[in-house]
């Protein structure tokens, strides 16, 4: 029973010093506010590479949209594959009504075994560097047209994989 007192109070005493070893003692009025801690990740110097071979082979035609960091905030429509060797469709921004100022989306083209076989991008920027000043439609509103083309092809493409590794708002 001794020996229960006392581990009672060594827990207490140790949970007294915990509480008041945390706190400033002087009522904190002078005190300075303590530094808030930053996590800072770097940021990343390209996008993923494509996948070199699809774990599911894609059909005659198909073009798929990868899953993302930016996929839950534009809506992909009309998506086709053409002449093999250039995909493209229309892209509407959903989560807000900001301007977008610079948007890429990555193609990546397949073989109809699944091979990857060539690459692509479409590049978008809201404004010119040079003039601040942008000419052509915008992807916020009723969105923008994209294409992006094949290039250094080294077999036939019969699908495609989209991919949005840059977006942009204001």
């Amino acid at each position: 029973m001794k020996h229960r007192a006392r581990t009672a109070a060594v827990l207490a005493a140790l949970a007294l010093g915990l509480l008041t070893g945390c706190s400033d003692g002087g009522g904190g009025a002078d005190a300075a506010p303590a530094a808030p801690s930053t996590l800072a990740l770097p940021a990343p110097k390209q996008a993923a590479a494509p996948a070199a071979v699809l774990a599911t082979p894609a059909a005659s035609g198909e073009v798929r949209v990868q899953d993302g960091p930016f996929t839950d905030r534009v809506k992909l429509t009309g998506l086709a594959l053409s002449k093999g060797s250039t995909v493209g469709g229309h892209l509407t921004v959903t989560s807000d009504i900001s301007d977008v100022l610079a948007l890429e989306i990555g193609a990546a083209f397949y073989d109809d075994g699944g091979r990857l076989v060539g690459t692509g991008a479409f590049h978008y920027q809201e404004e010119e560097p040079a003039t601040g000043e942008h000419d052509g439609p915008r992807a916020a509103g009723e969105g923008i047209d994209f294409t992006a083309v094949a290039e250094k092809l080294t077999g036939t493409p019969v699908s495609a994989v989209l991919s949005i590794p840059v977006l942009v708002n204001e």
